[in-house]
């Protein structure tokens, strides 16, 4: 038996859902799972133009594990987190050794993918093979954490508690589930969003613990935003720039004019390097990894 929440919030998505070409009946499991690393930490709309070039220039995971990984980095621009862009690399060489090439749609062969987390493997498991599984992401847990919980933000870091609990709401039907996971995903989105909810616009209004509570005000630890003007991410970030720019290795003093404090900046490189997103060559320049 389905819960009281099911129906209204799948009704409401039948007539909301935003048209994303992730979403539409012919999307490939590939492009599932490219959009849900895009999607981490990133608007939709900034991965849109992104996602449509990916999947244009590498349509398969072979088509890009044939490419150095460098090439991945270039072609993220500046999506941020750019490390995404390798594991997505990674996620391609993997899928072409052990799957013939084809995503695969077990739960446990996703997870065992490199960079695929809990998360990860449960929406492509659910989004593009149908599963029943639950997806969990900030959207997700902050409606259910309004919903059923009666809180206006979930706990910092998920908890068991919060799995048992989506796992209840899933409906029993591996289809319908997997709708639901992204009606849910999707009420958080455009509904019940973090800063300035539209709870007169939500489906289950007359259901939600949180509005009949009087929407008490949060009172966990702090929640502070993340800053990006003058942090080494930032400035890891401009320094990447100049290697996608550049059609080859570029000589150090180009990439030391983008930022005035050397220490900063020095730190930012070495963390590049770390990271494997820049390659430092014997001569002394430096280029995307090979």
């Amino acid at each position: 038996m389905n819960s009281p929440y099911t129906d209204p919030i799948l009704d409401w998505y039948e007539a909301n859902a935003r048209d994303l070409p992730w979403r539409a009946p012919g999307a490939s499991p590939w492009g599932v799972l490219v959009s849900e690393i895009m999607l981490q930490q990133t608007p939709v709309a900034r991965v849109l133009p992104v996602w449509h070039e990916w999947l244009e220039r590498w349509p398969e995971p072979a088509a890009l594990a044939a490419e150095p990984s460098g090439e991945a980095v270039r072609a993220w621009g500046r999506l941020g987190y750019p490390r995404r862009a390798l594991r997505l690399h990674e996620s391609a060489r993997a899928i072409v050794e052990r799957h013939g090439g084809q995503v695969p749609d077990s739960h446990e062969d996703l997870l065992a993918l490199p960079g695929i987390g809990a998360y990860t493997a449960a929406a492509v498991a659910s989004f593009a093979y149908r599963q029943r599984h639950a997806v969990l992401d900030t959207n997700v847990r902050r409606v259910l954490a309004r919903l059923c919980s009666g809180e206006e933000y979930p706990p910092r870091s998920q908890t068991k508690g919060e799995v048992r609990l989506a796992e209840s709401l899933l409906p029993l039907d591996p289809p319908t589930a997997a709708r639901w996971s992204v009606a849910v995903m999707e009420l958080g989105a455009l509904v019940c969003t973090a800063r300035s909810p539209r709870c007169a616009d939500c489906p289950v209004l007359d259901r939600c613990a949180w509005q009949d509570a009087g929407r008490p005000a949060y009172s966990g630890p702090p929640r502070r935003g993340q800053t990006y003007a003058g942090t080494d991410r930032q400035c890891r970030g401009r320094l990447l720039a100049v290697l996608r720019d550049a059609a080859g290795p570029v000589e150090k003093p180009l990439l030391d004019v983008v930022w005035a404090d050397a220490v900063q900046r020095e730190r930012a490189l070495d963390a590049l390097i770390s990271d494997g997103l820049v390659d430092p060559l014997d001569d002394g320049r430096y280029a995307l990894p090979a």
